[in-house]
């Protein structure tokens, strides 16, 4: 696999500091740690903080949804891994307005442990009080009965979007991390995946398919899915991971939902838009109500190619907060 890299080993930190210093109005990243990025502009005393972290490779997830409206910080792990505590905890100290900081990541091992280091070094060092939010959205890794087993990917962004949006309002820091809880209780993710990515490290496939092959449920670093089969049309693979969604979440007729058709990274907008067709017909045929619909890269896999379809089931105050203003070098609802 060809890629426009220098040094393997110098990718992340190439990016980071290609990132920040194309959208210096925007972002900035702190003296005291290289893999720490903060909101550029000043936020406002006693605002809860809303930090986000995970592994880079996800592009524009995480970095890319720091911003007014969004995320006040990131931290910023190697490829598919876990940002240590370090920068999690000069995010946290540099965000930090005197009312708290609220961390949302995916369920995975590492992050479980480095942002539950890092709380309680903030805890400690500068008294700063910190909540959690874990999402885990992937409907194919654990059944329902186990959700806590569950990863977190796509559906990420909605959560994301909501703790930014309460937070702008004003929200204290046990409210924003409760509606962002509530957002990833309402959230599923399925997700299909068709060719494999290339660490930079290694050059090596992040797993094999066929050329006829698809596999449902594939995770965001390559984890094995729920089934492997024949590649399918768009629609028939519209349709089994709308299913499988609806199978696991009760959405009723007269329902809002918001969509989002989340391209790993090399599916093209074409196939991602005719995904969206199907799934708003499917919605459509069920009477359920598509409010908002978000199509294109959200959280991607380096070059995988696939995609996901999340839906998150609103209610009037997650409407309100969906709706929200938010502007971020790589995410912007103006």
């Amino acid at each position: 696999m060809k890629k426009l890299i220098n040094i393997p080993n110098d990718v992340v930190d190439e990016m980071i500091d290609g990132y920040v210093k194309a959208h210096p109005k925007l972002v900035r990243k702190l003296n005291e740690n290289k893999r720490s990025i903060v909101i550029a502009s000043e936020t406002r005393e006693n605002k809860v903080g809303v930090l986000i972290g995970g592994g880079s490779g996800h592009e524009p997830a995480f970095m890319g949804y720091v911003g007014k409206g969004m995320a006040d910080g990131v931290a910023v792990g190697n490829i598919f891994a876990s940002p240590p505590p370090d920068p999690i905890v000069a995010a946290t100290k540099a965000i930090d307005k005197g009312n708290g900081v609220v961390y949302i990541y995916g369920n995975y091992a590492g992050d479980l442990m480095n942002f539950g280091m890092a709380a309680e070094l903030a805890e400690l060092e500068e008294d700063i009080d910190i909540e959690f939010v874990v999402v885990n959205d992937d409907v194919a890794s654990a059944p329902n009965n186990e959700k806590e087993k569950r990863r977190g990917i796509a559906g990420e962004f909605f959560v994301t979007k909501v703790a930014g949006a309460a937070a702008e309002k004003g929200y204290s820091l046990k409210e924003v991390a409760e509606v962002a809880r509530q957002t990833n209780n309402v959230t599923r993710t399925m997700g299909v995946g068709l060719s494999p990515c290339y660490l930079p490290q290694t050059n090596e496939p992040s797993f094999t398919l066929e050329n006829n092959e698809m596999e449902i449920g594939l995770g965001h670093h390559g984890e094995p899915g729920v089934e492997k089969g024949e590649l399918q049309e768009a629609d028939r693979v519209a349709d089994r991971l709308v299913q499988d969604i609806l199978n696991d979440i009760t959405i009723s007729k007269g329902n809002k939902v918001a969509v989002l058709v989340n391209g790993l990274g090399s599916t093209t907008k074409m196939e991602l838009y005719i995904v969206f067709r199907r799934v708003e017909q499917i919605l459509a045929e069920k009477s359920i109500e598509i409010y908002r619909s978000y199509v294109g890269n959200y959280s991607t896999s380096l070059e995988m190619g696939g995609c996901s379809v999340t839906l998150t089931k609103l209610d009037d105050e997650l409407t309100e907060l969906i709706d929200a203003e938010a502007n971020c070098p790589m995410y912007a609802q103006l």
